[in-house]
């Protein structure tokens, strides 16, 4: 009886496989990452599940059901799951669901689900959870550490920039302070001063290096609020200046003084302090604008900083803000710093782009959406 049993659900799962996906997407689709899904991504590779489990009921051994899982689709559900935003509890549900579904099947036609054929759809069912899982947790695993590493690499890029001016006005200092016998207090304190910066540089670079290959997208998570944009800018120029003073460079903060944005505050301080520190290391001599203005007919605000430095190679300017591509021109050039910019611009839903032209300037505009468009959900 149980092998009739093995035949007659065999032949129920393929005949009725379509009234059985449709049962199946209808349950699954109360799962909230499942809501937005259409149905060639909902259904995924449960047909071809289907049928594998449709082949161990035709002709069983344990051995034939492990292959046909490991090669078969599991593994790259778990993936693919992933990528839908599902948890993983979604991922072991929705399994259940088709083990309902297709228990629902058999009792609807008199077939009994004891004995050999409840221990292949058992089998079969969680063979694939266990395949999907660990594919998934992997995958999450591994997203986890890229996104860590990621951030950790971009904070130390950012860190880079202060650390310079802290070294520069140390060495202001110990220019202009009157000199003093080497065993002064205020000797003591400068060479401790450079010795300090020495080691946050080399620990900086040492991130840097660690984390030069990283290709996954950061997790950003904002914090808006509404700023007047004309002090966030004129404190970082204070900050600058003694880098951009070295140079030779003028900064000027042309932003209104009555602008208000809507955005992370912290975020935004980094994208003016990446792109004021790249202008400053392509215009030796000469002068950056730091400039805004809201557009209110399309509700955005838009920033730039321009500067009449070396400019950029038109065949270049298609690739200036991806990871990895820094100048080989210039030392220490990482390719991260218009990188960390673009994150962070698209992070507020805005957009990013350069004008260059070699030996004219660049410019690197971006924008804001405004409060309104900001507070829309997308």
């Amino acid at each position: 009886m149980a092998d009739q049993d093995l035949k007659k659900l065999a032949v129920l799962i393929r005949r009725d496989r379509e009234q059985l996906l449709s049962r199946w997407r209808e349950q699954v689709c109360q799962l909230p990452s499942a809501r937005h899904l259409d149905e060639p991504t909902l259904t995924d590779h449960v047909p071809n599940l289907l049928e594998e489990l449709a082949r161990a009921l035709d002709s069983w051994t344990d051995e034939t059901i492990a292959e046909a899982l490991q090669a078969g689709s599991p593994p790259a559900h778990g993936l693919q799951r992933l990528q839908d935003g599902y948890d993983i509890a979604e991922v072991v549900a929705e399994y259940n669901i088709l083990r309902g579904c297709v228990h629902d099947l058999a009792e609807a036609n008199g077939v009994i689900l004891s004995g050999k054929p409840f221990h292949i759809l058992n089998r079969v069912l969680d063979g694939a959870i266990g395949l999907a899982v660990e594919t998934y947790a992997t995958g999450r695993a591994l997203e986890v550490q890229h996104r860590r590493e990621e951030y950790l690499a971009f904070v130390a890029h950012d860190l880079r920039t202060p650390l310079n001016a802290i070294a520069l006005a140390a060495r202001v200092l110990e220019l202009t302070l009157p000199a003093q016998s080497g065993n002064s207090t205020g000797s003591r304190m400068i060479n401790t001063l450079h010795r300090n910066v020495r080691q946050l540089e080399s620990l900086v670079g040492k991130v840097l290096e660690e984390n030069s290959n990283l290709q996954t997208e950061i997790g950003i998570k904002l914090e808006r609020r509404s700023f007047d944009l004309w002090p966030l800018v004129e404190a970082l120029i204070h900050d600058l200046r003694p880098v951009a003073g070295t140079a030779s460079t003028t900064l000027i903060n042309m932003v209104p003084d009555d602008l208000v944005v809507f955005a992370d505050a912290g975020l935004l301080k980094r994208i003016f302090q990446n792109l004021i520190a790249n202008a400053i290391a392509y215009t030796p001599r000469g002068e950056i604008r730091i400039g805004a203005q809201e557009h209110a007919a399309d509700d955005t605000i838009e920033c730039w900083v321009s500067d009449n430095g070396s400019g950029i190679a038109s065949d270049d300017l298609d690739t200036v803000f991806e990871k990895g591509e820094g100048d080989p021109g210039r030392d220490g050039s990482t390719g991260l710093g218009l990188a960390i910019v673009k994150t962070f611009v698209e992070a507020h839903n805005g957009t990013v782009k350069a004008e260059s032209e070699v030996a004219l300037g660049t410019t690197i505009r971006f924008t804001l959406p405004g409060r309104t468009q900001a507070s829309t959900p997308r």
